[in-house]
């Protein structure tokens, strides 16, 4: 029997022919550990996303040079599967597992949203499978970041093929639903409701406040320990388990008086989602909104960010378009020249942000 060594690069490109995308290009790209990472999620879901993590962490430890990167990847592709559709947080599901942390993840099932194009976004996970449609589909599937796209053939009823291999088809409403319209004044008065009906408290150990005096377009120098604030603001508190839980807290010198967590009751997204919707309306107040840029490329328009964007948001974005690589920004899409208006017009209405040139 003959043993032959394989590069590391050889190894990727099994993996890559085994999750269906042929063979290029070498390395881990972020399409790759994405696949790798549905491939994880459908061996080891329902976990919390440290397991996900360390389980991949684990496998490509010998395979990734910056290795010490990879943890920084891998949690970024996490949070953008989430917001993809391919993974569920625990508050978005129901579950009988009585162990089960505020932080685990489920791989959601198999589905798909038919786009205004015509082509077809595809999403969820397939239990302890590479690929879930058949060969002949699977190498038509396209890859951007971590979103899949499909398109039908001239005369082709792709949608019934889809739904005949066991996928569900989502509606648009449905997928790209968002919360009701308000201003920022009625969104911060409901929140600050909610917070004056919480007792005092004592200090909270390691709690971090979203500094509304900061500079918008740089997100994580926002972030800091109380030093001598006075007012209502964003803020993060660590637990013993999992990521640390958003918080919406009054402050008095510095001081914590009250603190309440979000999301707060009966809100459908997530704890992070109802924290940079109401920053967003913070800072719109205070005079100084969270910006946008906007620039005219060959195949649409793109939009460059530099605050995280609640997930109805972006997910708009991500259906209607195609994540980019960043650019002085925190990521960026582009949208098709014919979408790229009514989009905008929701950033600024709803999401209350401005454009900028710098």
């Amino acid at each position: 029997m003959t043993i032959t060594e394989l590069t590391p690069d050889e190894v990727l490109g099994c993996c890559r022919t085994a999750l269906g995308m042929g063979i290029e290009p070498s390395g881990l790209d972020d399409i790759l550990l994405a696949g790798l990472l549905r491939r994880a999620a459908g061996i080891h879901c329902p976990c919390s996303r440290t397991a996900l993590r360390a389980a991949l962490m684990e496998s490509l430890s010998y395979l990734q040079p910056d290795f010490e990167a990879l943890a920084d990847r891998l949690d970024n592709l996490t949070e953008a599967m989430i917001v993809a559709g391919d993974l569920l947080e625990l508050s978005d599901v129901a579950t009988d597992e009585p162990d089960a942390k505020g932080t685990w993840v489920f791989a959601a099932p198999p589905s798909f949203v038919v786009r205004r194009t015509g082509s077809i976004f595809l999403t969820g996970i397939a239990p302890d499978q590479d690929i879930f449609l058949p060969e002949h589909l699977a190498r038509r599937v396209v890859r951007s970041h971590v979103t899949q796209f499909i398109a039908p053939e001239p005369g082709e009823d792709l949608i019934e093929q889809l739904i005949a291999h066991g996928l569900h088809q989502l509606s648009e409403s449905v997928w790209l639903r968002s919360p009701k319209a308000q201003t920022p004044e009625q969104l911060i008065q409901r929140f600050e409701n909610q917070l004056a009906s919480q007792p005092t408290c004592g200090p909270v150990s390691g709690l971090e406040i979203l500094d509304r005096d900061t500079k918008v377009t740089y997100y994580r120098g926002r972030w800091g320990a109380p030093r001598g604030q006075t007012g209502t603001f964003v803020a993060r508190r660590p637990q013993e388990f999992g990521a640390p839980l958003w918080n919406f807290a009054e402050l008095a010198d510095g001081t914590l008086k009250r603190i309440v967590d979000l999301p707060l009751r009966h809100f459908r997204w997530r704890g992070c989602d109802a924290a940079w919707h109401l920053q967003m309306a913070i800072d719109r107040i205070a005079g100084h909104p969270q910006q946008y840029r906007r620039s005219a490329t060959d195949a649409g328009v793109r939009f460059d960010f530099f605050s995280p964007l609640p997930l109805w948001a972006q997910r708009r974005l991500m259906v209607l378009g195609h994540e980019r690589p960043r650019s002085r920004s925190l990521f960026a899409y582009e949208i098709p020249v014919a979408e790229a208006a009514e989009e905008e017009k929701n950033l600024q209405e709803n999401l209350w942000l401005v454009p900028t040139d710098a």
